[in-house]
């Protein structure tokens, strides 16, 4: 049996707080108020006169005294006189010393020094009980006591009680949330999560009001996190309030439907209640309550989370923009589109991550065995149970709970019903965000989480749109829902997710899949197929091709029936599935007139049927296929609606574009047999991407001046990659390499919903220079960024006709050095030279680049910078790093009063840093990682207020310049023993990950330091240590 063993040591306390007191000091005035605000707080406070009845002996006292957690002694003129008030301090020193709890001694009206030496009025008042055997004992607490950290009240908010009592109720309250995060064991990887949300919260910084967005799927632990980040946060404002479900509540109360109106009004009323502490506050309708929160909430620094939000509209009756300097608003949300439309900050959106395996390990078993190791012999059940559950919180929980205490025989059980019946409340939850889709986005998605989970998202585009989706908006929705992910140019979906989306293909009839609309089991498909049961719903099929366990030919014999197929994807080893020469029966029907999509994978017929009339066909993708030919036997179907055709590494011999008159998307790459394309002027004026790698130049030079009519001089990106063509045949007169250019020309994508782009792929070989392609570029007149690649021994000369040009990238090239045209490029806002390791000059008239913004020569052999590059008043960025030849950088550096980022790492041979650098008002970022000739930084160091990341880790500075005490929220990485010299005014020093290296930041104001380190600066810190580590 699984074992409910807890590993928890945690004391559970009564009361929160415990005041000691004199009451004829402070009982009425004082201590009534700081009770009161206690209470307020929800603070749980034992008073004597409040919780101990009359004639209750000193035991009673005693037991209040170790059931809190903490102790507030209020040391008075007075207190010391009182032999009850004596033994209170004297138990609770005792408490201290042994036990899970805090004491605090707020000094009222006495001196901390008269409590610890018994001076002054202290003195006269213990000197009552110079005769009580005690008395020893009595001066020791005491003395302990006032040299505890607490409160002197005329010293804190400049002798203002309700200043002071509102400080310390929100101390306390801090510290209780800490506690209560520490204790909870259930909040298994939430630090790491909460310390990234930190960040973004910015707690301290009195700016504008930020409002912080929490994403992420159903389930993911989004109300969790922004519970947890409240309770630890929420004592530090004026008002706060955590608003559940705001969804819900937007459409009921009581259980019962009410109008959105209704709903918004109510949760309104709700917010204001709770921030301004009125529970008399009513609200008479929406437009009211937002004139009552734009009156009333700009004077009250607040934090308000409003959790499980799916609407603008909500977010414009409860977060608009009349919250006071300092406030946070915390919005948790399945869909990111509500956070973008109320235009909170995309660098302010957190996306929850799923839990790591060794994290969902540890909440399972807390939830199955209350504990974070399985029980003996639960370990495999146990992994196999966090695998299914992938990650997501919220099945590991309810897998946990339901397993809990069960025999490993009910857990084999409920492991093998998973694999077909999913858990109904993991489903509940994420269907949510199903529910809320538009009806043809519910199609589109059930068609990814059968089908495209995993593929490029090109090709699902294709797909989609070929089946009439709008695919790239849908895509885009799905994505914003937390339905899919994109990464790396894939569709991804979390297995929950994708169980969801199969599940309602089925559940309605899940023993009769002739009636379900889609098709991916295998052995559901070959039992139809064989019985000749047909299927009357069907619209999508996916299959693997597998002779072994089925013929092919009786699967495609019987495509033909099904009059609502739309997608068909089918693929398997060509060789296995069909024999060579296999043909079509050009008499039988193989593919239904409602297909829009065909993906056949390794394709066995040298063209499509003659039975197949195509008219709906929209996308055709064949890759590796045995087709020569579109159409057999003079046949000459003009396919009217086709836009993507994808024919790569097949055996196409010959193509004809006028029966394609639409196509937008053409892939010929890795056709080596191709000989022919009849392209008649006028028929590609809808054709958008071409790719031609691998196909002869004959062939593709044939296109050659139509694409540069109609694709070529709208476009605003051109890659030309270059490598050299070993064991080619070359002229006997020259002894240069022969290189291979291959060209991509791009269309940007305007906006993350509108993904065509016009492309086109060229090879040209051989060559010997670029010279023989040069001239292909002055006609590029809208060009704005322009990338080289590879081998190129030298750019065109003529780059100073591209007067749009924005961006100029040379990567990993041989060039020795760049053309003097390149400076008359007005517009160039980036230049970057990257791993040119050839490169040995920049032109001496760089600094004519005056709109350049950004200058990266990183891992050249430069020896030195023009003196002209000072000229460069715009540039923000420069990127030195990894320029080992660099000696030095010029003595007038500091003219660029733009820049941000100066980074030198692994400039070996600089030396000292020029003085001007300090005239760098903007430098925020400086580099010099293994400068190992670095010797020292400029006195006036200092001056650089904006800076907030140095970098002298393996240098060879041995003392940094005073100045650099004055530089608030510095971040400073460096050597131990460097960093030891700042103790005075710094933080304490952390040990980085590596562990060869710690960091610092230099702090001299009353913020903490990583308050004052901006969103901007963590994720640039990431994404160096992420490139260097």
């Amino acid at each position: 049996m699984a074992s409910s063993s807890t590993s928890s040591n945690q004391k559970s306390f009564k009361y929160h707080v415990f005041l000691s007191f004199r009451g004829e000091d402070t009982r009425k005035t004082f201590v009534d108020h700081l009770y009161a605000s206690l209470k307020q707080l929800g603070i749980h406070t034992f008073r004597d006169n409040e919780e101990l009845e009359k004639g209750k002996q000193i035991d009673e006292l005693f037991k209040a005294i170790e059931e809190s957690r903490f102790f507030i002694i209020i040391f008075s003129k007075n207190y010391a006189s009182s032999s009850w008030c004596l033994k209170e301090v004297t138990k609770i020193m005792e408490c201290q010393d042994e036990k899970q709890q805090v004491a605090y001694p707020l000094f009222y009206d006495v001196e901390p020094r008269d409590i610890r030496n018994r001076s002054g009025p202290v003195k006269t008042a213990i000197s009552k009980h110079k005769t009580n055997k005690q008395i020893k004992k009595w001066e020791k607490a005491l003395e302990n006591a006032g040299n505890l950290v607490g409160w002197d009240l005329k010293t804190i908010a400049n002798g203002h009680e309700a200043e002071a009592i509102k400080k310390i109720g929100e101390e306390i309250s801090l510290k209780l949330r800490s506690i209560h995060l520490r204790n909870d064991e259930n909040l298994i990887g939430m630090d790491r999560r909460m310390q990234e949300l930190e960040s973004s919260l910015g707690i301290g910084l009195n700016e504008k009001a930020r409002i912080i967005g929490i994403k992420g799927m159903g389930g993911i632990g989004k109300t969790t996190l922004a519970r947890a980040i409240f309770d630890k946060v929420s004592s530090g404002f004026e008002g706060s309030i955590f608003v559940e479900d705001v969804r819900e509540l937007s459409k009921q109360k009581n259980g019962m439907e009410i109008s959105k109106k209704e709903g918004l009004r109510s949760l309104q009323e709700h917010i204001l209640s709770g921030v301004l502490n009125d529970e008399h506050m009513r609200v008479g309708s929406v437009y009211e309550g937002e004139r009552i929160m734009r009156m009333r909430l700009p004077y009250k620094k607040v934090l308000l989370v409003l959790d499980d939000v799916d609407d603008a509209k909500q977010l414009e009756a409860l977060a608009g923009d009349w919250f006071k300097d300092g406030s946070r608003v915390i919005i948790t949300t399945r869909d990111e589109k509500v956070l973008l439309s109320h235009g909170v900050n995309v660098n302010w959106i957190y996306d929850v991550s799923l839990l790591s395996d060794e994290e969902a390990m540890s909440l399972f078993c807390r939830y199955a065995f209350r504990r974070y190791i399985p029980d003996e012999g639960f370990e495999k059940l146990s992994s196999e149970v966090v695998r299914y559950a992938a990650g997501l919180p919220l099945t590991i929980k309810v897998l946990g709970s339901h397993l809990r205490g069960e025999n490993e025989d009910v857990w084999r059980g409920a492991l093998k019903r998973l694999k077909t019946i999913p858990s109904r409340e993991t489903l509940e939850v994420l269907e949510i965000s199903y529910n809320s889709l538009e009806d043809d986005h519910k199609e589109l998605f059930l068609d990814v989480a059968c089908f495209l989970k995993g593929f490029p998202k090109g090709y699902a585009i294709r797909m989609l749109d070929s089946c009439g989706y709008s695919a790239a908006y849908g895509l885009r929705i799905l994505e914003q829902r937390s339905l899919i992910t994109i990464l790396n140019g894939r569709l991804g979906m979390h297995d929950k997710i994708e169980e969801l989306g199969k599940n309602i293909v089925r559940r309605s009839h899940p023993h009769e899949p002739n009636k379900h609309s889609r098709l991916w089991i295998r052995e559901e498909i070959e039992e139809l197929f064989i019985d000749d049961s047909g299927t009357e719903a069907s619209t999508c099929i996916g299959l693997q091709l597998m002779p072994k366990e089925l013929n092919p030919e009786i699967i495609i014999k019987k495509l033909g029936n099904l009059n609502r197929l739309r997608y068909l994807s089918l693929y398997g080893n060509l060789h296995d599935c069909f024999p060579s020469g296999w043909n079509f029966d050009q008499t039988k029907q193989y593919f239904p007139n409602s297909l829009q999509f065909l993906y056949w994978r390794a394709y066995p017929g040298l063209s499509l049927p003659q039975t197949f009339l195509a008219n709906n066909l929209v996308g055709i993708e064949l890759a590796k296929s045995r087709i020569v030919q579109l159409w057999g036997s003079g046949e000459r179907k003009v396919l009217k609606k086709l836009r993507f055709l994808g024919l790569r590494d097949s055996k196409l011999r010959t193509l004809d574009l006028r029966m394609t008159p639409n196509l937008e998307n053409l892939d010929l790459s890795g056709c080596h047999d191709l000989i022919e394309i009849y392209a008649p002027a006028g028929c590609l004026k809808r054709l958008i991407f071409i790719n031609l790698v691998g196909c002869s130049w004959s062939v593709s030079s044939s296109l050659f001046k139509q694409l540069e009519s109609l694709v070529l001089l709208s476009i605003p990106n051109l890659i030309v990659s270059v490598e050299c063509l070993k064991g080619f045949l070359r002229d006997s007169t020259s002894n240069l390499p022969v290189l291979q250019f291959t060209f991509y020309y791009s269309k940007e994508q305007p906006s993350k919903t509108e993904i065509d782009r016009k492309g086109v792929f060229l090879d040209l070989q051989p060559c010997t220079k670029l010279e023989s392609v040069s001239g292909r570029t002055g006609f590029l007149q809208h060009l704005r960024r322009l990338t080289f690649k590879g081998c190129i021994p030298e750019v065109p000369n003529d780059l100073d006709q591209l007067k749009c040009l924005e961006e100029l990238t040379l990567y990993s090239t041989h060039i020795k050095c760049l053309p003097d045209s390149v400076c008359m490029l007005k517009c160039l806002k980036s230049l970057s030279l990257i791993d040119c390791q050839h490169l040995e000059e920049l032109p001496e008239n760089l600094g004519w680049l005056e709109n350049l913004e950004e200058l990266n020569v990183s891992s050249t052999i430069l020896t030195h910078l023009p003196d002209s590059i000072c000229m460069l008043i715009h540039l923000k960025c420069l990127l030195l790093d990894s320029c080992k030849f660099l000696e030095k950088l010029p003595e007038d550096i500091g003219q660029l009063e733009c820049l941000e980022e100066l980074n030198l790492t692994k400039c070996a041979s600089v030396g000292d840093i020029p003085n001007s650098i300090c005239k760098m008002k903007c430098l925020r970022y400086l580099f010099l990682h293994f400068c190992s000739q670095v010797q020292k930084l400029p006195e006036e160091f200092g001056n650089l207020n904006l800076l907030e990341v140095l970098d002298v880790v393996d240098t060879g500075i041995s003392h940094l310049p005073h100045s650099i005490s004055s530089m608030n929220g510095l971040c400073i990485f460096g050597s131990i023993s460097l960093l030891d010299q700042l103790c005075a005014f710094t933080t304490k020093i952390e040990t980085s990950e590596n562990g060869s290296f710690c960091y610092i930041q230099a702090v001299n104001s009353t913020h903490a330091p990583t308050e004052l380190r901006s969103q901007s600066t963590e994720n640039h810190l990431k994404r160096w240590w992420w490139c260097w580590w």
